[in-house]
């Protein structure tokens, strides 16, 4: 008789839209062996039930998400008390598994009522309801977090402190309305849609607001580095009263972990997804990433436009199944958008970004007019530009703000950082990106191919928190590139569980493992070393492509130190 273990992997809060469900509440992932996941989430429903109507909640939905091994199971609950609905979620979870035939002692509910109740007395906040109901009343957003409680957004939003919050008849709601916002989601290209976008807006004559995994901008101030995709980026830019347009990145990260930052926006866009950071939050393959990433129709339930990438079979298929009015983007599949449905698509025709509906085509710029394609030869950021154009084209921007956007937007170190970074290092073409996955390694490939190299030269490397057969994967992917000379770069800091050099050992040797040649492959202690390794080696009519996310900033300066001389 095998032994019954049931594991609580992760146990949070939910502050907006999920993947679960379109309400705030609580969620806990865990993992169940011994018996079936079915029986865990019997017992489960019975115990939260029970503890819900101890509490007083019974107005609360559940719903439950299966996955090979696990389930994540949650609740609704009122915004406000979220951290004590964890409370309630944990006690449930345990009782549960007590009654598949887990070891361990779970108190009665009894027992831990009056703790339940206290937590949520404490964290109780009538205010902030009230303020919530009010803005829901009037059509207009509501955000709140630990600090602050806003209603409106932008240029249109009105903020206060979180212990110090008016009531609904003292808040001057004449002077409160909603910007324009849109969301950008994707495994690959949401940086470089987000800031296409934001050149669009600007072109337009907007002050643009945008969220990235570069920072917090407002205009052209950044105001916070590092990584902000997720839901506290977002309050932040539309707490800004500069703000008249917000574009926000989202990464599948955040909507698991927290739910959306926004419950409406002007229109979604999903650009592909890929075999990245799988198992995570229960996310076990591609086709769960797209379930995951289109979370952000929820924001745009309202009609507002849902983007798509029609050349993305998973994307397609998902978004498909959601509504029938997607609006499409498609480079590969622009033909069968007729058959594929949908109220709208802009599509790469012939080599122009042309903008398709029921009155027929309108070409709007030839894709090697826009900088970001080098040439055209970039049919990723074809794609890109194509996403970054229906955004626009949502929010009210017309066909010559989206072309003048597009054209005036270069991929250059300052715009758009460790992007499709092009130079120029004696004679040989070096191209400084994030790419970071298999995913990326192909759509990257068709650039490279284009530019007819003499020789390819590859800087690789990976973060630990990928598993054994996605690492092989990403390895293969890049050795579609067919290099001949790779660096293989030592991340420090990036370990995420595994030893030094554990990460870099193993490229190296499928590497060797898919043809290789002796000599041809070196592993250097960082990104600058790698690079540097590969500038020296490099000859004209070479491309150089070096792929940076530990120490962007530092092979920038390197690659510009040599471009200069």
């Amino acid at each position: 008789m095998s032994t019954i273990v049931v594991e609580l992997r992760d146990s949070r809060r939910l502050t907006g839209p999920n993947l679960l469900a379109d309400a705030p509440g609580a969620v806990i992932d865990g993992t169940v062996s011994g018996c079936p996941v079915d029986a865990m989430e019997v017992a489960w429903s019975a115990r939260a039930t029970e503890a819900l109507n101890a509490v007083g909640w019974t107005d609360s939905t559940l719903a439950v998400r299966r996955y090979d091994g696990g389930l994540s199971v949650y609740f609704s609950a009122p915004a406000d008390v979220l951290y004590a609905a964890t409370e309630v979620n944990e006690w449930a979870w345990a009782a549960a598994a007590s009654d598949v035939g887990a070891s361990g002692d779970t108190p009665s509910l009894s027992d831990v009522l009056p703790s339940l109740n206290q937590s949520i007395a404490d964290e109780r906040d009538p205010a902030l309801l009230a303020l919530a109901a009010e803005a829901r009343r009037r059509g207009l957003s509501f955000r709140a977090d630990d600090e602050f409680a806003a209603v409106g957004s932008g240029r249109g939003n009105l903020s206060w402190a979180a212990d110090a919050l008016p009531a609904p008849e003292d808040v001057e709601w004449d002077d409160v309305f909603d910007i324009p916002t849109v969301i950008v989601t994707g495994t690959n290209g949401k940086t470089t849609t987000v800031r296409m976008a934001s050149s669009i807006a600007k072109a337009a004559g907007y002050t643009v607001g945008f969220t990235c995994t570069d920072g917090i901008y407002v205009g052209d101030e950044l105001l916070d580095g590092g990584d902000w995709s997720g839901p506290g980026g977002a309050r932040a830019v539309l707490r800004d009263r500069r703000v008249e347009v917000a574009i926000l990145e989202t990464a599948r990260g955040g909507m698991l972990r927290r739910g959306l930052g926004v419950d409406r926006a002007d229109a979604a866009i999903v650009t592909n997804v890929a075999a990245d950071h799988l198992g995570e939050w229960g996310i076990l393959s591609v086709a769960d990433v797209a379930t995951a990433k289109l979370v952000v129709a929820k924001a745009v339930r309202h009609g507002a436009p849902l983007i798509a990438n029609a050349d993305d079979p998973y994307v397609s298929s998902a978004a498909q199944a959601l509504r029938p009015d997607v609006t499409w983007v498609a480079v590969d599949a622009a033909d069968e958008l007729g058959r594929a449905g949908g109220s709208a698509a802009w599509v790469w025709v012939d080599g122009w970004l042309v903008r398709r509906s029921d009155a027929g085509d309108v070409r709007l710029v030839d894709a090697a007019s826009v900088p970001a394609t080098m040439g055209g030869a970039a049919v990723y950021n074809i794609s890109n530009a194509l996403g970054a154009a229906a955004l626009a084209w949502a929010i009210g921007i017309g066909d010559e703000g989206i072309r003048r956007g597009l054209v005036a937007f270069d991929p250059n170190p300052e715009q758009s950082p460790g992007r499709g970074n092009l130079f120029e290092v004696a004679g040989a073409t070096v191209l400084v990106d994030f790419v970071h996955n298999a995913h990326g390694f192909d759509a990257i490939g068709r650039t490279i191919e284009a530019m007819t190299p003499s020789r390819v030269a590859l800087m690789i490397g990976q973060a630990g928190d990928r598993d054994d057969a996605s690492i092989r994967d990403f390895v293969r992917a890049a050795w579609g590139l067919q290099p001949d000379r790779v660096a293989i770069k030592r991340m420090p800091g990036y370990e995420r569980g595994r030893d030094s050099g554990e990460v870099a050992s193993m490229i190296e040797a499928e590497m060797s493992a898919l043809g290789a040649e002796p000599g041809s492959v070196s592993v250097h202690e960082d990104e600058v070393a790698a690079a540097e390794a590969l500038l020296n080696w490099a000859e004209p009519d070479d491309v150089v492509l070096l792929s940076t996310q530990a120490d962007r900033d530092g092979v920038l300066e390197l690659v510009r130190a040599r471009a200069d001389q």
